[in-house]
């Protein structure tokens, strides 16, 4: 590779020192407010006057109070809401003589779940000082700082020769499990523990995005709208890196810009907009069973007439004929590769990571239960959710299917797939959700193994082991095994990336699809092995 000019290396060490005085501010930040109790937002939030009635009385120590941070906050609104709670329930008992058996009594108290979503819309009231004064500011000099970085960081890599180098790959603290990545994938990690479970404690970087929520939708912006924009970003940011990083394919060109279309517009834009016009917030490309959520949402939709009732009819099209038609023309990469936004942020800001997918087939064997077991999870908590609106009945072999849907969000829509699935990159490679978790991609992965005309061939003969098309494989396939075999790889977990074609100096593999062979394909050996004293025999 040419040597960079001392003007590109300095334009880049600019970018870097940028970007991470920007993350620092953007985690510091966090800090950057005080807190004193809102009582008009707490009040709103508790809606209920009999309620109200008993938290007034022990939130009167707060009243006046400054807090220096969220934690202290919270804490002590937690705790005069926990002796609310208790009052509450012992005048449901004491008085009205009700028991946790008796339907009324879970509506006359305090629950639990009130408490909690509490936190967020007072937390987010009650703040105050530096950030909420300076909002404009701190965004510009984190977030805007750390785009305008990131630019000044990748864009003088067009100087380079096109196609993959590796650079250093493995000896980079970021990219080979160093002390880099594993302080990223622990900020990850922190970041969606807080995004999903705490997200009181996020108020400040909310605060810093509300003008463009009000923009956007009307409304003040949540912790969603907050993870929404900064996704977005990532994929916009990263995905230029790989425009300049695979220039030289264009597969992966076209592939890299219909992700960060699909993002932009129809994950992020639209939704915004039709909240704003007063319908349902809707992602058009969203697939039931990775929009797990989807059928809870039935009555909503339907409430919304023609528009509603279209977005019903659209996810179900989608789910049952959309997924295996697509599948069998283009396997499962038209969606996994080309749509998704699990796959947009795996491929764009994920791709640094790429090589560190396990190989191994005991990850295989681990994958092929674990992604399937949760396939099997979101099918049966679904039809408890069906049984039970067209039913009334919550009850189901025993099982309550509203507690089901609850474990499901819990441990898959949250900790699995976002948790793990991105904060663990820097650790298990940037497809851990998409090779492990993602029930949408078994489900295409199903069709994709036994009913797809995609597959991708290769000339055996023409390959020289170098082992790039495994290392790079994001869902821990080893390619090459095929490749020196002359084998086409037909794969459930193959998402049809292309990144081992792009990589490979040779050529020789190959992205095709083909109605020929569908139900014996991949049957056959190509490669041909020459024994000394033998006749010539297929190689096994």
């Amino acid at each position: 590779m040419m040597r960079k000019p001392v003007f590109v290396k300095t334009i880049q060490f600019v970018g870097i020192g940028l970007f991470v005085f920007a993350l620092a501010l953007f985690s510091w930040s966090l800090t950057a407010s005080k807190f004193v109790l809102n009582e008009e937002a707490l009040k709103a939030a508790i809606g209920n006057e009999q309620h109200w009635a008993h938290v007034a009385v022990h939130i009167a120590p707060m009243q006046g109070q400054t807090y220096p941070n969220s934690f202290a906050f919270i804490a002590a609104l937690d705790a005069a809401l926990r002796r609310a709670q208790e009052d509450i329930r012992k005048q449901v008992t004491d008085e009205l003589g009700l028991t946790p058996s008796d339907g009324a009594y879970w509506n006359a108290i305090l629950q639990d779940y009130q408490l909690k979503a509490v936190r967020f819309p007072v937390a987010k009231a009650s703040a105050m000082g530096l950030l909420p004064d300076r909002s404009w500011l701190f965004f510009a000099l984190s977030i805007g700082l750390g785009v305008l970085s990131a630019f000044l960081y990748l864009l003088p890599q067009k100087r380079d020769l096109p196609g993959i180098w590796h650079n250093g790959l493995w000896h980079h603290s970021l990219t080979s499990r160093g002390w880099l990545g594993m302080a990223l994938g622990a900020w990850l990690i922190a970041f969606y523990a807080l995004l999903y479970f705490y997200p009181e404690h996020l108020v400040n970087w909310v605060i810093m995005v509300d003008p463009i929520s009000e923009a956007l939708s009307g409304h003040p912006a949540s912790q969603w709208f907050l993870y929404g924009l900064l996704y977005t970003l990532a994929i916009l940011v990263m995905g230029v890196r790989m425009l300049i990083k695979y220039r030289h394919n264009r597969y992966q060109i076209i592939r890299t810009v219909s992700v960060m279309f699909f993002q932009t517009a129809f994950a992020f834009l639209i939704p915004e907009i039709l909240v704003r016009l007063n319908k349902p917030y809707f992602d058009f490309k969203n697939i039931w069973p990775l929009d797990y959520d989807f059928f809870f949402e039935i009555d909503e939709l339907i409430a919304n007439g023609t528009l509603g009732i279209f977005m019903l009819g659209w996810g179900i099209a989608l789910a049952v004929v959309g997924v295996p038609v697509f599948t069998y023309f283009f396997g499962k990469r038209w969606y996994c590769s080309w749509v998704c936004g699990c796959g947009g942020l795996a491929e764009t800001m994920g791709d640094p990571f790429r090589q560190l997918s396990s190989k191994k087939l005991r990850a295989w064997r681990i994958e092929r239960w674990l992604i399937h077991g949760v396939l099997v999870f979101a099918v049966v908590m679904t039809a408890m959710v069906l049984y039970t609106y067209f039913t009334g009945e919550s009850r189901v072999l025993g099982l309550d299917s509203y507690q089901v849907r609850k474990w499901y969000g819990l441990y898959i829509g949250s900790w699995f797939a976002g948790v793990i699935g991105t904060g663990f990159y820097p650790l298990m490679g940037n497809r851990v959700w998409c090779r492990f978790g993602c029930p949408l991609a078994a489900y295409l992965g199903l069709v994709q193994r036994f009913r797809s005309r995609f597959r991708i061939t290769t000339n055996g003969g023409q390959c020289i082991s170098c082992g790039n098309c495994s290392t790079y494989c994001e869902m821990g396939i080893d390619v090459r095994w095929y490749a020196q075999r002359g084998q086409d790889i037909v794969r459930a977990s193959c998402v049809g990336c292309g990144v081992c074609a792009a990589v490979c100096p040779r050529g020789v593999l190959r992205l095709e699809q083909a109605s020929a062979d569908v139900s014996k394909r991949a049957s056959e050996l190509r490669v041909l092995r020459m024994v000394p004293g033998k006749q010539v025999e297929m190689l096994a």
